[in-house]
């Protein structure tokens, strides 16, 4: 029977992975080290990810310090991770070391096994893609998680929150036109005070869920300003000067916003 795993090597030593995993070595030694919950994270999270390590690809191709080659190879494995093909690659624990490192070692080392595949027909290794020192690039998890979570709560809000919040303004407006003209007791102090209709009662609850999507907005704002460029400690050491400036132009999310558990 053939083998149905493969040796990866990272700086700690070898480890054995499944064939058929897009993973690697320090992906496989955290599934080890971190057996907690079975709780893996969400669809929306992982897409940001996939999103970061796209946007992070052309920013160091614009500064001269990754080829076309290798970019177009990771964007092509990144735009995978953002519509859901890999999702079954991401195996770690949602409780972990405390930056998330291993969440965005398991990241890098997806895109490069993938981009590996795309250029070579082989999973894994390290060539022509490496996990570190191409998919990680000007990075940090201290940095590219704090921006995932960023990026996924935005959009949650923007197509999840936000829209479920109008659409409980607008059918509780419904309801205060449609019994407008009941009248009932008004409660305060948890006891019977003035007449109310109970139009006027819906609608105070209508309009609340509609300042609800006027918070949520503002809180998207909030949200747009990222950590990534600080790398490990908030300095952007070993990261280029231009690097947490870029703005690159950035590809359609496709990947489902649904919860994955």
């Amino acid at each position: 029977m053939a083998d149905s795993f493969r040796v990866e090597k990272d700086s700690m030593g070898e480890m054995r992975v499944p064939t058929d995993a897009h993973y690697g070595a320090q992906t496989a030694r955290a599934v080890e080290n971190f057996p907690i919950s079975s709780l893996r994270f969400q669809r929306g999270f992982i897409a940001a990810v996939g999103l970061v390590k796209w946007a992070c690809a052309q920013v160091n191709s614009e500064l001269g310090l990754l080829d076309s080659k290798r970019r177009d190879l990771i964007q092509q494995a990144a735009q995978e991770v953002i519509d859901g093909k890999l999702d079954s690659q991401f195996v770690i624990d949602v409780f972990q070391t405390g930056s998330g490192t291993s969440t965005n070692m398991n990241t890098n080392e997806v895109i490069a096994s993938r981009a590996n595949e795309l250029a070579t027909g082989k999973r894994g290794g390290k060539e022509p893609v490496h996990p570190n020192d191409h998919v990680n690039m000007e990075q940090s998890s201290n940095d590219v998680i704090p921006t995932a979570i960023h990026i996924s709560a935005a959009v949650a809000i923007h197509t999840q929150l936000a829209p479920a919040l109008e659409h409980l303004s607008s059918a509780l407006r419904r309801k205060a036109d449609q019994f407008d003209d009941i009248v009932k007791i008004g409660r305060t102090h948890l006891q019977d005070a003035t007449p109310i209709r109970l139009g006027q009662e819906l609608s105070g609850y209508s309009q609340q869920a509609k300042l609800g999507v006027v918070r949520c907005m503002k809180a998207v704002r909030a949200l747009r300003e990222l950590p990534l460029g600080g790398t490990a400690v908030g300095t952007g050491i070993n990261s280029h000067p231009k690097f947490a400036g870029r703005s690159p132009s950035l590809p359609r999310r496709r990947g489902s916003t649904s919860s994955r558990r």
